[in-house]
């Protein structure tokens, strides 16, 4: 059911019928006439047969009808507007704001303090 349904769906029926179309055009053909000239008979467009011209029809008609379907506009970037919230700011602990970064300026004891 997949296979006929991609078939129908990319419009290989009508290959196919065209297809069989020429088959049965050169077998009937060549029953009156050489190969050779029941082929050129066959695929000079001037001898189209009922089948040849169903597939014209239905291929005419196919075309017509995709080009009257209106083909949708996705505008994709003008669909919303976006709204950004921000948190308001946090205000810094006032003890952060007075620490000193600075390293320390006092030198250490040369030697180790001794436990008396």
């Amino acid at each position: 059911m997949v296979v006929v349904a991609l078939v129908f769906a990319v419009g290989a029926h009508w290959a196919i019928l065209q297809s069989v179309a020429w088959v049965s055009m050169a077998v009937t053909y060549s029953q009156d006439a050489p190969l050779g000239e029941a082929l050129a008979k066959t695929f000079d467009g001037k001898h189209p047969c009922s089948l040849c011209k169903f597939v014209a029809d239905g291929k005419q008609s196919e075309k017509q009808r995709e080009a009257q379907k209106p083909v949708p506009k996705l505008d994709l970037l003008a669909a919303v507007p976006r709204v950004f919230l921000m948190h308001p700011p946090v205000p810094a602990p006032a003890d952060l704001l007075a620490f000193d970064y600075s390293p320390p300026v006092d030198s250490p004891f040369l030697p180790p303090p001794r436990m008396a």
